[in-house]
């Protein structure tokens, strides 16, 4: 595949230097892509954003007035399959334009965000969101992946890219309002591998309240981390993958307490939490899942499950205090694991194609790796 072994490499330069505590040198190595891998990735959030059809939507209806399709019920998010998949396809287009402005693909993605990120299509979008039975609409993954998107946005030195974020402004608030309302309520964990999982719910979430300042969402996320996950150990990681899964239980577990916890903290904790880790550098203690049929959009999942592993690896081990002898064998993990799920990205299989370069693009560009945590 072109690029990929350059990718590669500097992927894993950019986890170990995290790792080794010299931050900003990795995030500055972290988005130093291929323009062809770049070029890829963007193609298929293009190619599926204004695709409206096939679609599965998750639709209380009221009545017969309600059987709409797609593109009037949320006239922004209505491609790539599912409400989710549109959400981070237009993020991975955003984020993809700020690290790599000169792409020559850049003008396209402005083009299409242009044409979907207008107030009136907002306001449906945050009308719908709020309104009755749907509490629970996109809970907790597609909430936090529309905020990452709005964070991005923020983060974008470009006058298109703040005017955007203004008009998702009205869908970031019901976002953060579902989260607030939920929270205090939530008194177990969702530990699968799938949407609902509050692990990968929480982390996103968390990261854009740290980058906003909002504080009170901070302070509720951190409060029921803790809570759920500070006296978890022995985390039966020989039981993942389930069959669907394209989150692991286990890592995206530890991801989430590694932004809570100061180094030192989380190192204890994670030897306990997940004492299976080993010592000499090797990678065998974890496999890739592996995917038979890629047409099956079940199955495809253990795709993304590579993906987000290797990125909760890399994280993790940049986490570690400077020397810990379990960082070699989580960076062979994470090679191994990114190898699998990148080269698994392709548009043979819409199944696949509508999202996976979401999660690629997470990994590759090291998003993961700027998450703010305590020292």
């Amino acid at each position: 595949m072109t690029g990929l072994t350059k990718m590669l490499a500097g992927m894993a330069l950019s986890a170990s230097l995290l790792a080794s505590g010299n931050a900003a040198n990795a995030q500055e190595g972290s988005v130093n892509l291929d323009v062809a891998q770049v070029e890829r990735f963007a193609r298929l959030a293009l190619d599926c954003v204004h695709r409206e059809y096939p679609n599965k939507i998750a639709h209380v209806l009221h009545s017969d007035a309600d059987a709409l399709p797609p593109s009037q019920l949320t006239p922004i998010f209505y491609g790539c399959y599912d409400w989710h998949s549109a959400v981070h396809g237009h993020w991975l287009l955003v984020r993809l334009m700020r690290l790599n402005p000169g792409a020559p693909i850049a003008a396209e993605a402005r083009a299409a965000l242009e044409q979907n990120f207008t107030s009136e299509a907002a306001a449906v979008e945050a009308a719908y969101m709020s309104g009755e039975g749907r509490a629970s609409f996109e809970r907790p993954y597609g909430l936090a992946w529309l905020l990452q998107l709005t964070a991005e946005l923020r983060a974008f030195d470009d006058a298109d890219a703040q005017r955007w974020a203004e008009t998702l402004r009205p869908l970031e608030e019901v976002a953060v309002s579902r989260y607030l309302e939920w929270l205090p309520n939530l008194v177990y964990p969702v530990r699968s591998g799938t949407h609902n999982q509050t692990a990968f719910g929480f982390a996103l979430a968390l990261d854009w309240a740290r980058q906003t300042g909002h504080g009170e969402l901070e302070a509720l996320l951190v409060e029921k981390t803790r809570e759920f996950h500070l006296g978890d150990v022995n985390c039966p990681l020989a039981y993942e993958p389930s069959g669907e899964d394209f989150l692991s239980p286990c890592l995206m577990q530890a991801d989430l307490m590694r932004r809570v916890m100061s180094r030192a903290e989380f190192s204890d904790w994670l030897a306990a939490f997940m004492p299976q880790i080993p010592e000499d550098g090797s990678a065998d203690w974890i496999s890739p899942g592996v995917v038979l049929d890629p047409t099956d959009g079940k199955l495809v999942h253990l795709d993304g499950f590579n993906l987000s592993r290797a990125w909760n690896l890399d994280a993790i081990a940049a986490r570690l205090p400077e020397g810990d002898a379990r960082i070699a064998s989580l960076l062979a993990a994470a090679a191994e694991h990114r190898e699998a799920g990148v080269a698994s990205v392709s548009d043979e299989h819409y199944e696949g194609s509508h999202w996976l370069a979401s999660f690629a693009t997470y990994l590759v560009t090291g998003k993961a790796l700027e998450a703010m945590v305590p020292e």
